[in-house]
């Protein structure tokens, strides 16, 4: 093994969800956390308490750990480079950079040869306008930084939808506007790039979203072999594209004629892949830190098809009814708050 000691960035359930699989291949965690006893933190060997841009913190994780990785998309990109000079760090920086914003990420994907939707940069209120009229009047508005779970976007659809303070009621910050897809539906794939080069990737799961959230990742995604297939190829082209090493997650939308439109990457581990430790001998936890750590990839091929379903908020209270089914298996992520949109596990059933 390359590594002994694993540096991650961000102490939530993805973070607490890696680090539980880094202990199984017998190797310590140290979480880089502003919030003290974290979810990440209480599975992991230790935590730093700072911010995730802390000088000192930074130079201390490095000293520490033989490779260091992380579980959201927005780490500081200057403070992955810094560390970058100090200490191995997967994905790399690069990665971060893409995905963090939104036009240059789409702007990244087409030059992979990967179809989008159709975009406008958005650095004014006349921008927006002239971009909805060329839309006719129709589109997704979305903050260019820092969005997730549905939060900064505003959503047109159709010319009697004013315009009228649409920039400042986003914050008056760089946005982009994408054009409406006719879509089947939603499907992501997990995928896996090795330090040696080598891609692994998970079958495409269809994805239902409730009020921005993911609800359910299902699989079979009922798509065909041929869409499948060129979800896998897109992958592995923006996996050698970055020089990836890691797990990363690719949103599709599936149209009727079988093609793909991709919609956005993750590069970290996914929830759309959170049925992989339920329904795959190798999870996408265990598959990143087998990436980042140098080891060889583990087999994708799922054994069973399942549901995986997010317990969202008040979703906890079901726990019990959960916990009464032989087929499925139960996560928490160790949050003692519930929160309306706040992830607080997941199930997974499974159907043999």
């Amino acid at each position: 093994m390359t590594a002994k000691t694993i540096g991650i960035i961000g102490g939530g359930q993805l973070g607490r969800m890696l680090a539980m699989a880094a202990a199984r291949l017998n190797f310590a965690t140290i979480i880089l956390e502003p919030q003290k006893d974290c979810p990440a933190a209480q599975v992991a060997s230790d935590q730093i308490v700072a911010a995730y841009d802390d000088p000192a913190a930074l130079a201390e994780l490095a000293k520490r750990c033989d490779v260091v990785t992380y579980e959201f998309e927005n780490v500081p990109v200057a403070a992955a480079e810094k560390l970058a000079k100090a200490v191995s760090v997967y994905p790399p920086p690069k990665a971060l950079e893409m995905a963090q914003d939104r036009l240059t990420e789409k702007q990244f994907i087409n030059g992979c040869g990967i179809p989008t939707a159709r975009f406008h940069a958005i650095d004014s209120q006349s921008d927006l306008e002239a971009a909805l009229a060329d839309f006719g009047g129709q589109g997704v508005l979305k903050t260019r930084r820092l969005g997730y779970d549905g939060k900064g976007q505003r959503v047109y659809r159709s010319v009697a939808d004013s315009a009228e303070g649409g920039y400042v009621a986003l914050g008056s910050v760089p946005l982009i506007l994408e054009s409406f897809v006719s879509f089947e539906r939603e499907i992501s794939i997990i995928a896996a790039r090795g330090i040696d080069g080598a891609v692994a990737c998970y079958d495409p799961a269809e994805n239902v979203h409730r009020d921005g959230i993911l609800h359910t990742s299902t699989l079979p995604s009922g798509i065909s072999d041929a869409t499948a297939a060129a979800a896998r190829e897109a992958a592995e082209k923006i996996l050698t594209a970055l020089g990836y090493v890691g797990v990363i997650g690719i949103e599709f939308f599936a149209l009727a004629d079988g093609s793909l439109i991709a919609n956005e990457m993750a590069p970290r581990v996914h929830n759309s892949g959170h049925w992989t430790e339920a329904a795959c001998v190798i999870s996408q936890f265990e598959q990143h830190i087998r990436a980042v750590t140098g080891l060889p990839l583990g087999n994708p091929v799922r054994h069973s098809d399942c549901v995986m379903t997010n317990l969202i908020g008040d979703d906890i209270l079901s726990v019990p009814d959960w916990l009464r089914r032989d087929d499925v298996l139960v996560h928490l992520y160790g949050k003692t708050e519930s929160r309306p949109g706040r992830k607080m596990g997941h199930v997974t059933q499974l159907h043999r």
